[in-house]
């Protein structure tokens, strides 16, 4: 089961004289149960890419395929298939429209013409999935609620359509360090929970280390590179410093501590690990 992007182009207000190309011949197979990172300057093309995965957007050329089905298609085939991927877009608060939180969440299952009944256990287990208490949330307004708290009712509402891919658009953007955790956190339940996969839309370098397995780095609407996260930031430097982009921070660090004599074995690709290595270095474990 994937979602395979063959071959395509993508051009804004094409043929008219601000038609503007975001997209250029790219090519790419994401496997249910992978994490992978897409990351790139603003203008990269990240975000037009992630629009494609569900038919938001249609191609200029080339073609977009979720487990077979070709989504630039008609049917009930192509409406599963792009049931299949659900986006968390960024400020998914901006998805919010219903009165209550129950509805909001509701909506998707019920408009996929799921039976009352099961809609409600779809809310229910998407409401417990993203941490938020079912009756003490279901009938509040989601405009009550903190930036954070409306964060987890729009991915709860992608949640609850039960997708085999979870795209997620600068996730944690304008949220302060407890609210990001928190939100990683149940990201990372779900992805653990129901072998789905993730494809996360950043900024931050720190985020795609933490959290992917893979990263695809994107420049001018094309893929620039295509690896395992760690090789990546570990071979592909030079490459990185081309397009604008640099390493985690835990790793400029790691740098610095090399330079100075701390033989410091291993790259590490987060503060946590750092640490961990220090300890080893000084002994201290």
């Amino acid at each position: 089961m994937s979602i395979e992007v063959k071959n395509i182009s993508y051009t804004y207000m094409a043929k008219t004289p601000f038609e503007r190309k975001a997209l250029e011949n790219v090519t790419l197979t994401i496997e249910k149960g992978e994490f992978v990172a897409i990351i790139g300057h603003t203008g990269s093309g990240k975000s037009t890419l992630a629009e494609h995965l569900n038919g938001l957007l249609v191609p200029s050329t080339g073609e977009v395929c979720v487990d077979g089905v070709n989504l630039k298609g008609k049917g009930n085939d192509v409406r599963l298939a792009k049931h299949k991927v659900g986006i968390v877009f960024q400020y998914p608060e901006h998805q919010i429209f219903a009165e209550t939180i129950y509805e909001d969440i509701a909506f998707g299952p019920r408009n996929s013409g799921k039976a009352e009944k099961e809609v409600e256990i779809q809310v229910k287990n998407a409401m417990q999935f993203v941490g938020l208490d079912y009756d003490l949330f279901a009938q509040r307004s989601p405009f009550q609620l903190s930036g954070g708290q409306m964060r987890r009712v729009a991915i709860a509402g992608v949640i609850a359509m039960d997708p085999d891919y979870l795209v997620m658009d600068e996730p944690s953007a304008g949220l302060d360090p407890v609210s990001r955790d928190a939100i990683f956190a149940q990201l990372m339940a779900v992805f653990k929970k129901r072998d789905i996969a993730v494809i996360l839309i950043t900024h931050s370098m720190e985020e795609a280390a933490q959290y992917a397995d893979r990263l695809l780095v994107m420049s001018k609407g094309q893929i620039a590179i295509d690896g395992k996260t760690s090789e990546v930031f570990k071979e592909q430097r030079g490459t990185l410093q081309e397009v604008g982009l640099d390493v985690p921070e835990s790793i400029k660090l790691t740098d610095i501590l090399c330079a100075k004599g701390l033989k410091i074995e291993g790259q590490a690709l987060t503060k946590e690990q750092l640490v961990e290595y220090i300890k080893k270095a000084k002994g201290w474990s």
